[in-house]
């Protein structure tokens, strides 16, 4: 095996100085900063542009909506009224009275079911 040796100018690279290299990375870091500058001007910008925006379409649309009246909702023939529910998704207290109809050998209809609560 033949070993070439090789100095760093013929990779391309130059040997600088302290004072070159100082130069280089504050020069490097000022573009960096200004750069960053640049976006957080581009990003305050857009951010005025939308609000304008906003406040444009809120001050268009009427600000106060009628109500729609309150209607008053009958319970479903054979229903015994409302079922509270304490943390309980409505499919798990559907099939919990539905447990309890069939095991009871009732109709749903002929139960009332004051509340479901999710003993923890």
């Amino acid at each position: 095996m033949s070993h070439i040796l090789l100095d760093s100018n013929s990779f391309g690279l130059l040997d600088l100085g302290i004072g070159d290299a100082s130069l280089t990375a504050i020069l490097g870091y000022a573009v960096v900063f200004f750069g960053l500058a640049l976006l957080m001007l581009v990003l305050l910008i857009s951010g005025s542009v939308f609000k304008a925006k906003a406040k444009k379409a809120a001050a268009a649309t009427p600000s106060a909506p009628i109500p729609a009246p309150a209607v008053q909702v009958k319970p479903a023939p054979g229903s015994a009224g409302e079922v509270k529910l304490f943390d309980v998704p409505d499919k798990e207290a559907a099939m919990i009275m539905a447990i309890v109809a069939d095991n009871l050998q009732k109709p749903l209809n002929e139960l009332r079911f004051i509340s479901i609560k999710e003993v923890k």
